[in-house]
């Protein structure tokens, strides 16, 4: 049985049923919402996504994240846990933790991975889809993945100081390839560094 979910107007709706949903969700609904416990051990996208049971309709929307991408779930799944706005509970798999600096979990990425039904993301941009055949590569900035379904991608820097590890930033040149076959879903990407205030001259 398909589950069913409505976009419209930057919000998904959903029915009644058992449902993970980003943190600050349903924005509103009809019956009743309740959050329930999430009992398995040692879930890494606990900080991201919330376990959430409804009666009746339920409206999911992020004001901050205004681009709603409705993903079905032909193969496994694997999407940015921070980017999932919301998903049937039955249809993920399990979770994982992606290094995007190799051998080190600064500025690792939470995943989790569905293998039925959907998924509705939220993103900051539209999203884009991108088809790889075997053998085919694509490199894609960490901040603008979304979604994909071939494996897991690795993270490769040219050049990685002792800096990049040891301090809160993000390298410059950091990337995550991914490897067809498979599809991958991005997002517009976001510089890395904020630009320094200039200081104003009194005259």
């Amino acid at each position: 049985m398909s589950i069913k979910v409505t976009i419209e107007n930057g919000f998904a709706e959903v029915g009644a049923g058992e449902w993970l949903m980003s943190h600050a969700q349903p924005t509103a609904f009809s019956g009743k919402a309740q959050r329930l416990a999430r009992r398995a051990w040692r879930l890494k996208d606990r900080a991201h996504l919330n376990l959430v049971a409804t009666d009746g309709s339920a409206h999911c929307g992020d004001r901050t994240r205004p681009f709603l991408t409705h993903i079905p779930c032909a193969a496994a799944l694997g999407v940015i846990s921070s980017k999932v706005l919301v998903a049937p509970n039955s249809a993920r798999k399990r979770d994982y933790i992606l290094r995007t600096i190799p051998m080190s979990l600064a500025h690792a990425k939470c995943v989790s991975e569905f293998t039925e039904e959907w998924v509705v993301t939220a993103t900051r941009s539209r999203t884009k889809r991108i088809t790889l055949e075997e053998s085919q590569t694509l490199s894609v900035r960490p901040d603008a993945a979304v979604a994909w379904t071939c494996k897991a991608p690795t993270g490769s820097c040219p050049r990685i100081s002792i800096w990049d590890v040891l301090l809160p930033r993000m390298p410059k040149d950091l990337l995550l390839t991914f490897y067809g076959p498979g599809a991958v879903w991005i997002e517009g990407s976001a510089p890395n560094e904020k630009p320094i205030a200039r200081r104003a001259h009194v005259i």
